[in-house]
């Protein structure tokens, strides 16, 4: 089995966004959406979760509300808000943009420079 990802810098508030788009999860659900996405690939740890949760809540992205996880434990749920679902579709923009450019440095070859 293949080690996980080192998560770039800059992508979480992304991966939280997509992760609470496809539903509201408690925290640690994010954690757990995010890895299964990936196919286990990355893994976020939680001392980087929640701050970047308070961030984009205080920015306004995702809304929380208290309620009871499946372990019947009260848990926080986040949801995306529409300025969410806008912020994450810029996001996602600027990122396929970034990576078709350095995907085309990557391929660059002498002769065609």
């Amino acid at each position: 089995m293949n080690k996980p990802l080192d998560l770039l810098q800059g992508t979480l508030d992304m991966l939280i966004l997509k992760a609470v788009s496809l539903g509201p999860l408690h925290g640690y659900g994010i954690l757990l959406r995010i890895q299964q996405i990936s196919k286990e690939r990355l893994e976020i740890q939680q001392g980087s979760l929640y701050p970047a949760l308070y961030r984009l809540e205080h920015n306004g992205w995702i809304l929380s509300e208290w309620g009871e996880s499946e372990n019947n434990r009260r848990a926080r749920y986040y949801r995306l808000t529409a300025a969410g679902k806008r912020r994450l579709q810029l996001e996602a923009e600027r990122w396929n943009q970034m990576t078709a450019v350095i995907a085309g440095i990557l391929q660059a070859k002498a002769q065609e420079l």
